[in-house]
């Protein structure tokens, strides 16, 4: 199991990188856009492209930013409680996100198939969107793992007090 866990870790890291990658590559369009527009040659297609990276970038940052807990909480109560008590409102939670998110990554799948079966395409570049909401489906999926991840590990610290 620990393997599993390694794999995801990775995958994790991989799209960290790849997210950063778009963010960045948002920042260089958006400015070379303004530029080209300024000496009237902007870049075709340049607002569908930034806007396919951005979501990329927000799909591929969501694994790792639960991982490392970097979503925003309000935790006041919660840390007035004892570890145990903590650790049961941790698992209720996780179960729930996981619900959420399980839900959501199956419907993503589902809505990526029924675009792709229908043909659609992008307005301007004419690029086959299915291929964006699968990607956003894998990253959800992943997300789902580590949400599954912190679960067990929350159940495990249970037991060991």
């Amino acid at each position: 199991m620990r393997g599993f866990w390694k794999i995801i870790e990775w995958t994790t890291d991989k799209l960290k990188v790849v997210g950063a990658a778009c963010l960045v590559g948002m920042t260089f369009l958006t400015c070379a856009d303004v530029v080209g527009r300024f000496f009237r040659h902007p870049i075709f297609g340049s607002v569908e492209i930034v806007t396919f990276m951005g979501i990329l970038a927000v799909a591929m940052a969501l694994p790792y930013t639960h991982q490392v807990s970097g979503h925003i909480g309000v935790e006041i109560l919660v840390r007035m409680l004892s570890d145990r008590k903590q650790a049961i409102i941790d698992i209720v939670t996780g179960f729930l996100s996981l619900g959420l998110f399980a839900l959501v990554t199956w419907r993503m799948t589902v809505y990526a198939r029924t675009i792709e079966e229908s043909g659609e395409v992008s307005m301007n570049l004419e690029f086959p969107i299915h291929i964006i909401i699968y990607i956003v489906a894998f990253c959800l999926l992943i997300f789902t793992l580590i949400i599954v991840q912190e679960i067990v590990q929350n159940i495990a610290k249970l037991k060991d007090q």
